[in-house]
């Protein structure tokens, strides 16, 4: 009784709108373009905003210039990136260390050369 209930107003707002919703497997979500997405883009390059200045401003101006040239790897790498502190992040990015345990992949390598670069 409780699941027709929890059902029922599923299909009102089914028969109000006219739509049904299709869900989309659950791999083709996660593997969805991050330049398909306005959100995704959105969110990353608030994710850069930092605390600490010189991040943000190396980081804005890397998106600045190449946000729309983004592979979905290079994505994650920044990704990645952005989960770490401030001040690794900013050892990282200045070549004072290079990146140990997690962020020790070959992609995450190749974007903070980019990165250097810019």
């Amino acid at each position: 009784m409780a699941l027709a209930l929890q059902a029922a107003p599923a299909r009102q707002w089914r028969a109000l709108t006219g739509t049904r919703k299709m869900v989309k497997p659950m791999t083709e979500s996660i593997l969805s373009s991050h330049q398909a997405d306005p959100a995704n883009r959105s969110r990353l390059r608030w994710r850069s905003r930092r605390g600490l200045l010189e991040n943000d401003i190396i980081l804005t101006r890397f998106l600045d210039a190449h946000e729309t040239e983004l592979t979905d790897e290079e994505v994650d790498a920044l990704t990645r990136l952005l989960d770490l502190s401030d001040n690794a992040l900013m050892d990282l990015v200045l070549a004072r260390k290079e990146p140990e345990g997690e962020v020790d992949l070959p992609h995450v390598r190749a974007l903070l050369q980019r990165l250097r670069i810019a």
